[in-house]
C-alpha cells in the first residue's frame, strides 16, 4: 500500500490550497484517514481526520478554515485549506488505516503514511 500526496505549494497569506492524497495497492478497505503537519523545529501535529462514514475532527487552530473530505471509491482524502496564514506553513502528511489483502488471502491491518507535501505561506 502506498499513499501519495499532492497539491502543496506557495500561497500568499489569506489564500487557499487543496491537498489530495491517494492510496493505492491491494486495498480491501480504508478506515480512518487524516492529515498531519510538521513545521521546522516543531513536532508533528494532527490537522484533521475523517472516518469512512464521514465523521470529522479538526485541530482547534484550523477549525472553520480547513475542510477534510474523502472519496471512498477513489481511496482519496482531501484537505481544503482557506484563510492560510504563515503559521500554517509546514510539510503536510496524510495517513490512512488500511485493511490490505495479502497474496495468501489474509487481511492485514496497517497504518500508512504518505511522504508529505510542502505548504509555504508567504507574501
Amino acid at each position: 500500500v502506498q499513499l501519495q500526496a499532492s497539491g502543496g505549494g506557495l500561497v500568499q497569506p489569506g489564500g487557499s490550497l487543496r491537498l489530495s492524497c491517494a492510496a493505492s495497492g491491494s486495498i480491501f478497505r480504508i478506515d480512518d484517514m487524516g492529515w498531519y503537519r510538521q513545521a521546522p523545529g516543531k513536532q508533528r501535529e494532527l490537522v484533521a481526520t475523517i472516518t469512512s462514514g464521514g465523521t470529522t475532527t479538526y485541530a482547534d487552530s484550523v477549525k472553520g478554515r480547513f475542510t477534510i473530505s474523502r472519496d471512498n471509491a477513489k481511496f482519496t482524502v482531501y484537505l481544503q485549506m482557506s484563510s492560510l496564514n504563515p503559521e500554517d506553513a509546514a510539510i503536510y502528511h496524510c495517513n490512512a488505516d488500511v485493511l490490505s489483502l495479502e497474496g495468501s488471502g489474509t487481511l492485514v491491518a496497517g497504518k500508512y503514511w504518505g511522504p508529505g507535501t510542502q505548504v509555504t505561506v508567504s507574501s
